[in-house]
């Protein structure tokens, strides 16, 4: 196999075999997700998700909040994710379950009000 080829194969390996633990706040309730690939993406202000991972489908012991995650990005390519909304994002060696927890001190009926990202640059008065 040519250098190049065999330089190219193991870049995607090693490329497909980073999993990442990403945990958002989303109404209220702090959701945790595995995927693949994380990045800044294409939209200022968003970080990208793609290739979501969820346990297997043939395993006998369903965890009704996984499934009910499962359900809720079924039919997702990619997802982006608020930059404000984003508590962590992990390195990890292999996956877990995803899941959803509710906030403790928090109410699933108010939502956080989005904050300005940026404000007036040091030096500069308003």
């Amino acid at each position: 196999m040519p250098a190049s080829k065999l330089a190219a194969a193991c870049a995607q390996a090693m490329a497909t075999s980073h999993i990442f633990r990403i945990m958002f706040v989303n109404q209220g309730k702090v959701y945790e997700v595995y995927a693949r690939k994380v990045s800044h993406g294409e939209l200022f202000g968003f970080i990208e998700v793609e290739e979501l991972l969820f346990g297997e489908r043939s395993s006998v012991v369903l965890d009704p909040a996984e499934e009910r995650i499962k359900g809720e990005f079924s039919d997702v390519k990619r997802t982006f994710l608020p930059m404000h909304a984003i508590l962590r994002i992990d390195e990890v060696k292999k996956h877990g379950a995803a899941k959803i927890t509710v906030m403790e001190g928090g109410s699933a009926t108010v939502a956080q009000f989005p904050v300005p990202m940026y404000s007036t640059p040091p030096g500069e008065k308003k």
